[in-house]
């Protein structure tokens, strides 16, 4: 008897534990939208989604590049790194339809440089460095909402100074991403990356 109270307790402390740390990361990820994007930093990266057959962004690809496309009309002097490769699932890298897309839009392809090799945030980040100029540190950050206090941190742990473009998660799959990225970013908290 004595065990089955105890086991009970147990549960009720994890069952407690767990939501107080599902709560502490939804709170964190509210802080991703901050500090706001003000054409300080010379240079961008618009973090790669889903890519749906044919080349079609998904919608949450869609409203980064819409957001994107926005702030380089209101900082012409910005530079846009479209950063992502080729899952599986995908039939063309997604740095080669945010490219696409941004072009027919209006955005000339001389301030575009791709990175169509990465397949998560932190490659995503990782393989950008590789394209920007030596030396810089300060850079924009476009992803959704839910996503950028992960792609802060992850950008931090790669020596950038960061502010963020927020553009806003579908509401068709809104719940769903922001359960899944509280594990993403709770793993990123404990394992760096």
């Amino acid at each position: 008897m004595h065990l089955k109270k105890w086991m009970t307790r147990v549960v009720i402390l994890l069952v407690c534990m767990g939501g107080v740390i599902y709560i502490w990361l939804g709170e964190e990820m509210k802080r991703g939208v901050q500090p706001a994007a003000n054409g300080t930093a010379t240079y961008m990266i618009v973090l790669g989604a889903k890519v749906k057959p044919g080349g079609v962004p998904s919608l949450s690809l869609k409203n980064r590049l819409e957001e994107s496309i926005e702030y380089l009309n209101t900082y012409p002097h910005v530079k846009v790194i479209v950063s992502g490769g080729q899952g599986s699932d995908e039939d063309r890298t997604e740095a080669s339809v945010m490219l696409d897309y941004l072009v027919k839009r209006g955005i000339p392809a001389e301030r575009i440089l791709v990175e169509d090799q990465s397949t998560s945030t932190y490659e995503n980040l990782l393989f950008s460095r590789d394209v920007l100029p030596e030396g810089t540190k300060q850079i924009t950050i476009v992803s959704n909402d839910f996503h950028l206090q992960r792609a802060k941190y992850l950008a931090k742990s790669l020596g950038f100074e960061v502010d963020v473009v927020a553009a806003k998660t579908p509401k068709s799959v809104e719940t769903k991403l922001r359960i899944r990225e509280r594990a993403a970013l709770l793993k990123t908290y404990i394992l760096g990356y």
